[in-house]
């Protein structure tokens, strides 16, 4: 075991799989001689040489295209698009040919791709470094779609995405990469290396993808978050002062329906956590799945806390981050009934 941050552990799972696979190549926007803009990739391609960890030009389309033939070949690439709001270029790429191959060729090909990505904001990145469209992967059938919200698991789930024969985009929370963040920006960051879930194993383990994690158990309540707002979610039930139940999805495609159908007829409520923009976001999703699958044990209405509908403010940052107070008005809400 080793005391890992974020970025450490994500380099230290490319590490691995580098290692382990002669077919897993690294490239994208300078993650070879420059290590990252975040410095996820740093030292690979000292030590893998030019020829496995490589720089991209600034042409996302591109760099998604020669994966995929990559892909086809036998290697297994892992790409970085060096942040979320720049991954659009490359959506026709991920969604024609990346998630379409296998089932166009009736199995005969496919293209086992990781697109990494940070995603989020809470950094003041304004609305060109902060925005998270996970929901809009989760539509396209044939993706995966994760997001971490620890060491632990970004190190394992990381893996087993590289390891997947389907595509997989792996959004990493930016605000996270360096400690948990609770949603209370006046407060000093409490570093990784103070937490329990910076102590990584140091070689090979796997989080498998499509499982959800219960973080804290409780009878009254169902939060249900990811990435960043795992943790500004347990500040709401911590303010709320009940006895929640947050899940960490972990995996949002494919998602483990099955815990939070669980959860939710235990505790009869439900509130769902997201940093994107509310309309068409991945709580509407989740929403609907919960109305469908536990109808009869609901107790009250799902109550979603999510972005505005607007780009995300530079001058208000923390207006439209959803922070541990909205969380707690949400639960308390729920509770009434």
């Amino acid at each position: 075991m080793a005391r890992m941050n974020m970025i450490q552990a994500i380099n230290s799972a490319m590490d691995i799989m580098l290692e382990r696979d002669s077919g897993t190549v690294v490239f994208g926007e300078d993650v070879g001689y420059f290590g990252g803009v975040f410095r996820c990739t740093a030292g690979l391609q000292k030590k893998y040489g030019k020829h496995r960890v490589f720089d991209a030009p600034i042409a996302e389309g591109g760099i998604l295209a020669t994966a995929v033939g990559m892909g086809v070949y036998g290697l297994r690439p892992v790409v970085e698009i060096q942040f979320a709001d720049y991954i659009y270029p490359a959506f026709d790429q991920l969604v024609s040919e990346a998630a379409r191959l296998r089932y166009r060729s009736g199995g005969e090909f496919w293209a086992p791709i990781t697109v990494r990505s940070p995603c989020g904001g809470g950094i003041f990145g304004g609305q060109t470094h902060s925005q998270s469209p996970e929901a809009i992967f989760t539509h396209v059938a044939g993706l995966k779609t994760v997001i971490p919200s620890n060491p632990i698991d970004a190190k394992g789930l990381l893996i087993a995405a590289i390891e997947d024969d389907d595509s997989v985009v792996f959004f990493e929370p930016k605000r996270i990469y360096n400690g948990p963040f609770e949603g209370y920006h006046d407060r000093p960051l409490v570093p990784w290396s103070k937490h329990d879930l910076g102590e990584v194993p140091e070689g090979y383990y796997r989080v498998e993808l499509g499982k959800a994690s219960i973080v804290r158990a409780g009878s009254d309540v169902t939060i249900l978050a990811y990435g960043t707002m795992v943790h500004v979610a347990l500040a709401g039930v911590a303010e709320a002062g009940v006895d929640g139940e947050v899940i960490d999805l972990r995996t949002l495609l494919p998602l483990d329906i099955d815990c939070i159908v669980e959860s939710v007829k235990k505790t009869g409520r439900c509130v769902i956590v997201h940093e994107a923009t509310r309309t068409g976001g991945y709580g509407a999703e989740l929403s609907a799945q919960v109305q469908e699958n536990c109808f009869m044990h609901l107790e009250a209405q799902i109550v979603r806390v999510a972005g505005w509908d607007t780009p995300y403010p530079h001058a208000f940052e923390w207006e439209y981050f959803p922070g541990p107070d909205r969380v707690k008005r949400a639960i308390l809400k729920v509770m009434e009934n």
